[in-house]
């Protein structure tokens, strides 16, 4: 779940905002005066019911602080995480955030570890940042944590035989709003639609882009539709050409409509059990009901579009919202609403095939248009055939540790 897995606020809030500019009506004729209409005159004392005081609003609870600051040895398998594996994550999160004041103390000290001391890098931690327990507004403090990879699917350059679905690219007639140049409170959304005339209209939903097609952009050809589906969800993988070039198609942009997830429809039409609603069970419903694919596809409105990337290192992750390489099993994607981007996170949850332990330290270098609320995380297992059906299996609970600058602090409170 990549930088391009992001959702995006539906061009109804746009509507709402300017619901103010309407046409003025013209001015009503004022209405005649009527007559008093008379009353008989009371028979006996009138009782006049007591005038009952006028409700008060109750406030609301107040929300649960969503960092509290524990001490390390809070943190379930701290002291057994092999930290030297976490180490060239959180240097790629630097190199992102080592010019900001809060980072600019630790990355330039990070620059002085021994990479292979995992002593030291323990004590760097523990020197340098302190540990949040995460909570949600209502306290909770555990939460979804789900898997996702970077899958590889096979494809042309040209539509031909079995290369019949197409990867497209931003298509020319998509607009973009960045809302906090207008509504500085709208920091972070983005409107997305198309021109009719002088109006912006929603975009294509998927069902609409699958009917009318784009000519002209398409960026590879690739021979399954629902790998290609799968693709947009993980919002970045490989394709291998049939010429035997292998490239990575990396996110590029999204259609403005919100991500709803096809397990989720999947179980509450009975279709599924909750436990079944897996990558692999999505597949296996699909491979059972073959003519109802699409109409299961169209159930998620967001159309992901990408761009081509060149692949010189196949060991080296795609890149996520923070602008650099994800690490296998050591990068997470949350909402950057609660979490800020590139900060060490310590999670404790279970593999996901049983209760076995996982915990680790891992850092928040992506997003997701899945992954909203605080104590929520999706696990980067990398690439092939085993990250592939680990991300698809994991959905277990867990907890998530924010490891803050020491002079972050203050203000994250």
């Amino acid at each position: 779940m990549f930088s391009t897995r992001r959702s995006v606020p539906p061009l109804l809030t746009v509507v709402a905002l300017l619901a103010a500019c309407t046409t003025p009506q013209p001015p009503q004729p004022r209405p005649q005066p009527q007559p008093p209409i008379k009353m008989p005159p009371p028979v006996g004392p009138v009782t006049v019911p007591p005038t009952q005081p006028p409700a008060q609003p109750q406030p609301a609870p107040p929300s649960a602080p969503l960092f509290t600051p524990v001490a390390f040895d809070a943190l379930p398998g701290w002291q057994q995480d092999d930290l030297r594996q976490a180490w060239p994550a959180f240097q790629a999160s630097c190199r992102a955030l080592g010019a900001k004041p809060d980072w600019n103390t630790p990355c330039a000290a990070g620059k002085r570890v021994d990479p292979a001391d995992g002593t030291a890098i323990r004590q760097f931690f523990e020197t340098y940042f302190v540990p949040n327990l995460v909570r949600a507004p209502d306290g909770a403090d555990a939460g979804l944590i789900t898997g996702y990879y970077e899958p590889m699917l096979r494809g042309a350059r040209r539509r031909g035989g079995a290369y019949q679905t197409p990867l497209y690219k931003v298509p020319d007639d998509l607009i973009t709003v960045d809302l906090a140049s207008v509504y500085p409170s709208l920091k972070g959304m983005r409107l997305r639609g198309r021109l009719v005339g002088k109006t912006v209209v929603p975009y294509g939903t998927r069902a609409e882009i699958e009917r009318a097609r784009i000519p002209g952009k398409e960026l590879v050809w690739v021979d399954d539709p629902v790998e290609a589906f799968f693709l947009e969800v993980q919002g970045s993988g490989r394709v291998q050409l049939d010429d035997g070039e292998t490239v990575r198609i990396a996110y590029a942009d999204q259609n403005g409509h919100p991500y709803k997830a096809v397990g989720r429809w999947l179980i509450d039409k009975g279709e599924l059990a909750p436990g079944e609603a897996t990558a692999q069970g999505i597949r296996a419903w699909i491979a059972a009901h073959p003519e109802r694919r699409q109409e299961l596809l169209d159930v998620n409105p967001s159309y992901v579009f990408f761009r081509e990337e060149r692949l010189p290192d196949p060991s080296v992750g795609p890149k996520g919202a923070l602008g650099v390489p994800l690490t296998p099993t050591r990068s997470v994607a949350v909402d950057p609403g609660f979490l800020p981007l590139g900060v060490p996170l310590f999670l404790s949850t279970t593999e996901p095939t049983g209760d076995v332990p996982l915990q680790r330290l891992v850092m928040a270098q992506d997003t997701g248009g899945a992954i909203k609320g605080a104590v929520r995380a999706d696990f980067f297992f990398g690439f092939g055939e085993q990250a592939a059906d680990n991300a698809g299996r994991m959905k277990q609970r867990g907890q998530i540790w924010a490891l803050l600058p020491r002079p972050a602090l203050s203000a994250a409170r």
